[in-house]
Order: C-alpha cells, then sequence, then structure tokens
C-alpha cells in the first residue's frame, strides 16, 4: 500500500491539481465547495440511520463528488499539517463498503508521505473493526473500550473523561471521569499492549474548565513518578493477575467495556522494559493494609523461575521482600509516593 499507489485523485485517473485555496473571506473555494458540506453531508437522506452502506438497510450513500472531495480535504490536512496520526471514525477506513479506493490512496499517501518526510514510516492510522489482515496495516482501535488480553499488535483505546463534545452540565455536576479511575485504565490498556487516547472536551472558548485542567494535572503528576512503568514499555508474558483478569462479559472480538473495570488491591497489571531486563507491576489500588503480594511472581513461578534481586517503589526507593511459592511479598511504606495507583520496578 505504500508503494505504486496513484494518490492524485481518490480514485483511478481522476485528477487532482494539489491544493485547495480559499477564494474569499466568504468561506468559498476555488472549486465552488463549501467545507461545511462534509459535516452536513447535503447529499440525499437515506431512509434511516444505518451503520453500513446499504441502500436496502435505508443509508444514505454519498456520490462520487462527495467521495472526491473528502479525499481531497483529507489530503490537504496532511499536506499542510504533516500530522504524524490520524484517527478515522469509522470501520476499516474511510467509505469503505462504498469504494476502498479513497480509503486506500489515503493510507497510501499517508505513508509514502511519513516515508518522505522522515526516511521511514511514522505514520499511524487508528480505525475500527478491523480483522487480523487489517490490522497490518492499521492501528486497531476499540472506542469507550479494551481488549480482553494482550494483542500481538498495538491497539488503541479512545474514550473520554466526559461526553465528547463540551457539555457545561458535566462541569456544573462535577461528573468528569476522574484521575482515579483513568490512572488504572491506563495501567490495563498498557499491558495488553495497548494504548489510551484520552478526549477532554473543550468549551468553546478553547480552554479547559477547572474540574478538567485537575484531572489532566493529577494525570501528569502521577506519570512523573510512575511513567517508566507506561512509556516505551512492552507487554510481559501475562497482562496481570487478580479479580479483574477473570473474563466477564467480553464482547464481539473479546472487546470489553471500561465501565466494568472495577479495580482492587489485588490487582496487578505487568509491563516491561523493551530489552525486558526490568519488570514493571502496576498495582491498581493501595492496600488498607500495607501489604502486597504478587502471586505470578511466587518462587515456583513457570513466568518468572529466576531470581528477583531488587524491588523498588517508584516515586520512594527500595523495599524489603520475600518469595515463597504464594508469591512475592512486599510491605509498603507509611507514606505513598502518589494518590492513586503505584509501580513496582522489579529486577
Amino acid at each position: 500500500m505504500t508503494q505504486g499507489a496513484d494518490t492524485n485523485g481518490p480514485m483511478a485517473g481522476v485528477p487532482y491539481d494539489g491544493k485547495l485555496t480559499k477564494a474569499d473571506g466568504k468561506g468559498q473555494w476555488w472549486d465552488g465547495l463549501d467545507p461545511q458540506d462534509l459535516y452536513a453531508q447535503n447529499h440525499t437522506p437515506g431512509k434511516k440511520l444505518a451503520w453500513d452502506w446499504s441502500v436496502a438497510q435505508g443509508s444514505s450513500v454519498p456520490d462520487e463528488a462527495y467521495m472526491e472531495k473528502y479525499f481531497k480535504r483529507v489530503k490537504q490536512l496532511w499536506d499542510d499539517y504533516q500530522p504524524d496520526m490520524i484517527y478515522f471514525d469509522d470501520d476499516v477506513l474511510p467509505l469503505h463498503g462504498v469504494t476502498d479506493e479513497i480509503g486506500l490512496n489515503l493510507a497510501a499517501h499517508f505513508y509514502n508521505s511519513s516515508i518522505q518526510l522522515h526516511g521511514h514510516n511514522e505514520a499511524v492510522m487508528n480505525a475500527k473493526m478491523l480483522n487480523d489482515q487489517q490490522r497490518q496495516a492499521l492501528t486497531y482501535d476499540i472506542e469507550r473500550g479494551k481488549a480482553s488480553g494482550i494483542l500481538p499488535l498495538p491497539w488503541q483505546t479512545d474514550t473520554c473523561i466526559g461526553s465528547w463534545h463540551y457539555k457545561l452540565e458535566r462541569f456544573l455536576k462535577h461528573e468528569y471521569v476522574p484521575a482515579s479511575t483513568i490512572i488504572p485504565m491506563l495501567a490495563d490498556i498498557v499491558s495488553k499492549n495497548g494504548n489510551l487516547m484520552l478526549s477532554v472536551p473543550l468549551n468553546r472558548d478553547g480552554v479547559p474548565d477547572t474540574d478538567e485542567t485537575k484531572i489532566v494535572t493529577d494525570i501528569g503528576a502521577w506519570l512523573k513518578i510512575n511513567g517508566d512503568a507506561i512509556y516505551a514499555t512492552r507487554p510481559w508474558k501475562i497482562y496481570g493477575e487478580g479479580p479483574s483478569t477473570v473474563a466477564a462479559g467480553n464482547g464481539r472480538g473479546g472487546r470489553q467495556s471500561i465501565d466494568q473495570s472495577k479495580f482492587t488491591p489485588q490487582d496487578i497489571r505487568f509491563t516491561q522494559s523493551k530489552d525486558g531486563k526490568t519488570l514493571y507491576a502496576i498495582v491498581l489500588q493501595f492496600p488498607a493494609d500495607g501489604k502486597v503480594t504478587i502471586k505470578s511472581l511466587a518462587s515456583n513461578s513457570q513466568y518468572r523461575p529466576g531470581d528477583i534481586d531488587s524491588v523498588q517503589l517508584l516515586g520512594y526507593g527500595k523495599l524489603t521482600f520475600t518469595r515463597d511459592e504464594d508469591g512475592l511479598h512486599l510491605t509498603l511504606p507509611d507514606q505513598k509516593p502518589c494518590d492513586y495507583a503505584f509501580a513496582l520496578k522489579i529486577e
């Protein structure tokens, strides 16, 4: 898909002159098309809302002019701003089910442009409902959900601390998802080879409100201490242990709802450094008695049969520990290094 693709138009043989520019201040363009049409979709309405592009089901199928315009706008966005990532709120690629040529040519242009810019591909395209073959070329996205276990290729959760668009009522009632929920969710996703794309909806002035600012600040403070267990890590042999690892309520394709994530101090998630030399255990809730037992690191563990020389609590320092056939046992210091979940560095 990154070689030999014709990206001069969304379909073979369709010419494209390179760039669209504003003609005046009235919102019109040299091609005579209003960008609002992309959002309003001013083609013939369907009989009902249907997810599949099927006239038989009542879908409103866009015409060729709309698809041509869509291709040009997205291509210009990339050419003007050179982003490294784009998220399509679509199954597979845009307009998949009507034609695959537009989506494939957009993907080819995005990847080829990244290679020309960086010397290698750094572009990431996220899309939904991908089969195993499609996940080789696109990053699998699960909206407001997560994988039930480790996936072989990197994937993504997209979710929001509130509604997808700014809703004043959320702020007035203090109904945002707090950092205390987001941080364990982040650890769970990363342990399964996933990434979290978190939306913070902004008011029309483009500024987050005070509740949102606190949530983002709290997440940043936690990552400042525990980031080594998250950034540039890889999944371990198992993603975790504890009550939440019992498969329950899985949806299609092993998808789980984020709302099912009720974590306890016995719920632990594992990550490891890229070189595999350092293991991180993220305990998702603080135990009331200050005691932690990691069963997966027992002395007879099939996952870590070798010795354990050192255990550090990130943000604090080294801890004393014992190890037997029941697990790796630790006692936490009285002073917490952070307010929510905490990470242990094991070597």
